[in-house]
Parts: structure tokens; C-alpha cells; sequence
């Protein structure tokens, strides 16, 4: 159970709209759809019906609605009495990242913007494992900032006046596996026309579509997916294990490449991709903190002096 599912669903019983309720909570409706499906599920109920337009309440929604409301009421009541005094309460800037970010960019970085701005305690909120999950982290401010990947093929879903990006570096993502006999391994399959044994990241993740968009404008060949998983470093230790061919941050696998634990599954440059490493926010946040911190990235990037 989670506490945006309640909201999602007094949101929408306020509206009785599936795409005004989506627009409002600012995810897409097809995420919308499906939160609220999972409130039903984790239920055992129908709380709306779909069959109306515009939508209605179940007799089951119907009852379940004011124990939403009250049990939403209670949650922010209650975080607001466990809070420290105003006056006494540390700052904390709050991230939002892609598991693989926080590995291979985010202390070195963090390193960094602390020499420029300061002491700063910071605290990582989980990669939810979506693009959409990952953004509304910050849409719904669970996260002050976010850290992503970025490619022209994925569509990144935030409205760039409420949400400003700044680009913080770029990455590239290679095909690997650990050695094998006869060579590359994906040249070998394209070349041979024997499925390749593929470990996968899905169909949700950033990096689950930016490699469906690569597949599509490429030389077909057959994958055979023996393995999936939406974070880099349990698909590197599959590779590793030598279970087959996936894409790698380079960031993630320069020891492994170093010493030829793990190689190039191409010969081939044009199955590398390249992303950006951007960090979000929201721009209605108002917190000092959160602008200040903003402002010393911005001069990072511009190279000010300290």
C-alpha cells in the first residue's frame, strides 16, 4: 500500500475523470490507470467503474472513499507532529537517482558540489525502477532533485518551465559479455543467425527503452532473454558469470574492461549509446536550501571560481 494511491484515488473521485485526475497529479494517465489498479488489487475490490462516462464509484468506492480521506488526513498529521522544531531541524536536500547514478557518478560528484557549496547532508530516496515512477519522485516531491539519464529516443515526461534540467556529463552504454570462444559475441549472432542470450532490463526502465529504440533501427537479430532485471549492476554480475550480452555504463565496467573480465560484444561502434546525466527540479520548490544548492550546480557547470 502506498499513501499516492489513497490521493490518486480521492483525486479521481473528485474528478470522476481518468484524464483530468491523471493531469492533476501530474503523472501520465496510463500510470494513473495502473495506481489505481494496484489500490484495487492490494484491496481485492473494483472501486470504480470503467463502464460510465464520466466514471463512478462502486458501491465499494463508494464506502472506501471517506477512509481514504481520513487515513490521508492522519498521515500528514502525523509527520507534521514528528517533526523536530522549526528551529532546530537540520537541512537535508533529498535525491532521487537511477540505482546505476548513484554508484558510478553520484559521490564523486556530490564531492565535488561540496567543496563549492558547503556541508550539506543529503538523503537518496530508492530508484522506483520506471521512468515514470523515477519522475514522479519529483513531481510529487518525495525528492528535491533528480538524477537521470537522458537520450532524444526516450521521452522524458516533465514540462521544462515547471521542471528545469541542467546536463551534468555523458555516459555511454556498451554491449558486453565476459569472453567467449568464438568472439563477439553479438557480431557472432548477427553474423550467424543463432539467438543470442540476452540479459535484459525490461520494458520500463530507462535503459529497457532506449535499447528497444536501438533494436528497432539496427540489423535485426534474435535475443533470447535469459535473464532480466531493471538495475546495471545485477545484469553486470550476470555478464560477469557469463550468462550472456547487455548494456553497460561505461562508468560501471571500466576495472572489468581494464583487465578483460568483461569485453566488447561488438566490433561495432553503432551499438554504443550515449546519454546525458541531467539533474531536475521542481521549480515551485521554494526551499533556500534547494535554490542555493541549484545555484552552486549552475556555477559548477559554468567553472566560477570557488
Amino acid at each position: 500500500m502506498e499513501l499516492k494511491w489513497l490521493e490518486d484515488f480521492t483525486c479521481l473521485a473528485t474528478t470522476l475523470s481518468f484524464s483530468r485526475a491523471a493531469e492533476e497529479r501530474r503523472i501520465t494517465q496510463s500510470a494513473f490507470s495502473r495506481r489505481i489498479k494496484q489500490l484495487e488489487a492490494w484491496l481485492g475490490v473494483t472501486l470504480v467503474s470503467r463502464a460510465t462516462f464520466p466514471a463512478e464509484l462502486t458501491k465499494e468506492g463508494r464506502a472506501f472513499l471517506p477512509v481514504a480521506r481520513e487515513t490521508i488526513r492522519n498521515f500528514y498529521a502525523t509527520r507534521e507532529a514528528l517533526q523536530p522544531l522549526k528551529g532546530v531541524q537540520e537541512p537535508v536536500v533529498t535525491f532521487s537517482a537511477l540505482h546505476t547514478l548513484t554508484v558510478v557518478f553520484f559521490p564523486e560528484w556530490l564531492k565535488r558540489m561540496r567543496r563549492r557549496f558547503g556541508d550539506v547532508r543529503t538523503r537518496m530516496s530508492p530508484d522506483k525502477g520506471g521512468i515514470e515512477e523515477n519522475i514522479g519522485t519529483l513531481v510529487e516531491d518525495e525528492a528535491d532533485f533528480l538524477l537521470t539519464y537522458a537520450h532524444s529516443s526516450v521521452p522524458f515526461l516533465l514540462e521544462s518551465t515547471s521542471f528545469p534540467h541542467l546536463v551534468l556529463g555523458t555516459e555511454r552504454l556498451l554491449p558486453v559479455s565476459s569472453p567467449a570462444p568464438e568472439g563477439p559475441l553479438l557480431d557472432h549472432a548477427i553474423g550467424e543467425g543463432t539467438p543470442l542470450p540476452y540479459l535484459d532490463y525490461g520494458d520500463f526502465s530507462f535503459f529497457g527503452l532506449a535499447l528497444t529504440k536501438l533494436f528497432a533501427s539496427r540489423p535485426r537479430f534474435q535475443r533470447k532473454v535469459v535473464h532480466e532485471n531493471t538495475i546495471s549492476i545485477g545484469l553486470k554480475s550476470m555478464a560477469l558469470a557469463g550468462w550472456g550480452v547487455t548494456w553497460l555504463p561505461e562508468g560501471l565496467i571500466r576495472e572489468e574492461l581494464d583487465t578483460g573480465t568483461l569485453v566488447r560484444a561488438s566490433d561495432d561502434r553503432s551499438w554504443d549509446i550515449e546519454v546525458e546525466v541531467r539533474i531536475y527540479r521542481h521549480a515551485a520548490q521554494g526551499r533556500a536550501i534547494v535554490d542555493d544548492f541549484w545555484q552552486a550546480v549552475r556555477d559548477d557547470l559554468e567553472g566560477r571560481p570557488l
